[in-house]
């Protein structure tokens, strides 16, 4: 009998993917890539043991460039067990997500990173994209925000709460000037460029909104501004139910919302 092991086979190691070569140098460089992804450390072990394969994941894409969108999906398991928990229901991840901006466990911008992936995830489920969809840094930032929301929901809830005042506000200043932030970062929802609804054009409204919420955070509005606002929340109340695309009602959703906190201060008072 033969005791000898078996030969070496260099084919056997692991070699870089060509597709690696435009964002890092070696393999060590993806050590800092990951380096800021920290585990939580009051998570359970299914969800500690779904954050760390997403960040080995991310590293190791270095050798397969597809284990990047994979990372994503992957760390959805965390996320949509820990909004489960501290919801306690059990929904599907945009209804958990959407639940969790309302309460305001997340902000706005959060949400919409975590929504990207989701709908990252529903693609490939129906083969409309592939395991090779992502490059790396993006599915990088794309991990990092789930990182950044697991962290945020397993805090006590009084922090939460402390948090939620200082991005919702006080003061309607405050509120409105972090749901500008957040707007800036949103993308307008892909397909819906010269679309309309009732003669409504999805385009011009979001730029007429943007325009008038700027001028309200630099100094506020005059009469004509404040009759135009008005009018954009009576146009975003028309066509926000009509959107059956999730992405695009959140968005339009989401832009009623910052609308209505900048019309706040020129609502009537009841008499």
């Amino acid at each position: 009998m033969n005791t000898l092991p078996p030969p070496f086979d260099p084919l056997l190691l692991p070699v870089r993917d060509p597709r690696a070569r435009d964002f890092v140098l070696d393999f060590a460089d993806m050590h800092a890539l990951v380096a800021d992804l920290v585990l939580p450390g009051d998570a359970s072990m299914y969800v500690m043991s779904a954050m760390e394969t997403s960040r080995e994941l991310i590293r190791h894409s270095y050798y397969r460039y597809e284990f990047a969108t994979v990372a994503v999906t992957h760390s959805l398991f965390a996320l949509e067990h820990v909004l489960a928990e501290r919801l306690a229901t059990k929904e599907p991840l945009h209804v958990l997500i959407e639940r969790a901006t309302d309460s305001g466990l997340f902000t706005a911008g959060l949400a919409a990173k975590l929504d990207r992936s989701r709908l990252l995830r529903d693609k490939l489920m129906q083969g409309s994209e592939s395991s090779a969809a992502l490059h790396p840094l993006r599915a990088l930032q794309m991990v990092r925000a789930v990182f950044d929301a697991v962290s945020l929901l397993l805090r006590p809830p009084s922090t939460v709460e402390v948090i939620a005042a200082d991005a919702g506000g006080a003061q309607p200043d405050g509120g409105l000037a972090r749901l500008w932030e957040d707007h800036l970062h949103a993308l307008f929802p892909d397909g819906f460029r010269g679309v309309d609804f009732d003669g409504v054009d999805l385009v011009l409204l979001d730029a007429d909104v943007a325009n008038l919420v700027q001028r309200e955070l630099k100094g506020g509005l005059d009469d004509s501004g404040v009759a135009c606002l008005w009018g954009c929340i009576a146009d975003l109340n028309k066509i926000v139910p009509r959107i059956n695309e999730e992405y695009c009602a959140s968005y339009f959703t989401k832009l009623r919302t910052m609308a209505q906190v900048a019309a706040a201060p020129y609502t009537p008072t009841a008499t």
